[in-house]
């Protein structure tokens, strides 16, 4: 659903894996719907995202639209009798989550947050080292991303949802949950540009057992990434987390570093493959209810503290 750039990177999972078949694409109008149908050898294309749903043949959509209409889509999909693979953020609030995931079990179809880092060997193995004790006790988590972006961008528009929290900042937000856990209280402060959306944002997010958690999001800063896991008796960095361009892990212990290596794999492949093998019943979804919860109870949470300058929020 829609010809955003983010497709690039999905399709080619979708068409070489024996788990899927891709069957449609729909834009908001049929020139453009035909013309990148064509572009990507997809059979059909559909002028309306009505349309797609309306196409029978049609068991699963991914949604890859602004983060605005995330959840009117999803709902509108789900109760067409659609499975769903919607790109994140699915919502900034909790309620708009319930929402969504409610219209699923409703209607008896899958409902996942397309968080493409979380499917990679990258990041099961580091959740492994810290679970497993490789730095001791888990006292601090870094995540950053950035890049530049320029006039008329969709994600400078806070009618669609727009700001660098949404866009990037909930990658810092997920790598920071998936090792800490749910986060209690939660401080930030921002720079908003000429929109209103935040174009640069620094939080803080405070877990149980004194975990702290220090994230940085921008799009007026070079491109950057980070994730780093520091604990009581060690120290692990992942310098690609999210695109994962560099797979591999570094472990520092008492001044020795050591270099993890991890096999290169297709994140969007393993993502879309965990999705529809869900669909069929023979595996779990990675990614649910619970997840999406808890990234929107965070998300929220450091745009309360932003929007009040810098005081500090319950995570609700």
């Amino acid at each position: 659903m829609s010809t955003a750039r983010i497709n690039a990177a999905v399709i080619p999972g979708l068409q070489e894996s024996p788990e899927s078949e891709l069957v449609a694409v729909a834009s908001r109008t049929g020139d453009r719907a035909a013309e990148y149908a064509g572009e990507w050898g997809i059979p059909r294309a559909h002028g309306s995202y009505e349309a797609l749903l309306d196409d029978p043949d049609v068991e699963a959509v991914y949604i890859s639209l602004p983060n605005g209409p995330h959840v009117e889509w999803s709902v509108r999909a789900l109760e067409a009798g659609k499975h769903v693979l919607c790109e994140k953020p699915l919502a900034r609030y909790p309620a708009d989550v319930e929402r969504a995931f409610d219209a699923a079990d409703r209607s008896g179809r899958l409902l996942m947050e397309a968080f493409m880092w979380r499917h990679h060997p990258q990041t099961h193995r580091l959740v492994e080292l810290v679970r497993d004790g490789a730095i001791g006790e888990l006292r601090l988590v870094r995540a950053s991303f950035s890049f530049t972006i320029g006039e008329g961008d969709v994600r400078l528009d806070p009618a669609l949802a727009g700001g660098s929290l949404m866009d990037v900042g909930c990658y810092c937000v997920s790598g920071s949950r998936l090792l800490a856990g749910e986060p209690l209280e939660a401080s930030a402060r921002q720079v908003a540009g000429p929109s209103g959306i935040d174009m640069r944002l620094v939080g803080t997010l405070t877990f149980p057992g004194e975990v702290l958690a220090q994230i940085d999001c921008a799009f007026d800063l070079p491109p950057r990434q980070g994730l780093e896991a520091v604990g009581s008796e060690g120290t692990l960095r992942v310098a690609t987390p999210w695109g994962i361009s560099e797979p591999g892990i570094e472990l520092e212990r008492d001044g020795d570093v050591e270099r993890i290596r991890i096999e290169p794999a297709d994140r969007y492949r393993l993502q879309s493959d965990n999705f529809s093998r869900a669909v069929r019943g023979r595996e779990q979804p990675l990614l649910g209810r619970a997840d999406a919860l808890g990234q929107a109870r965070a998300i929220d949470a450091l745009y309360r503290s932003a929007e009040a300058g810098g005081e500090p929020a319950q995570v609700t």
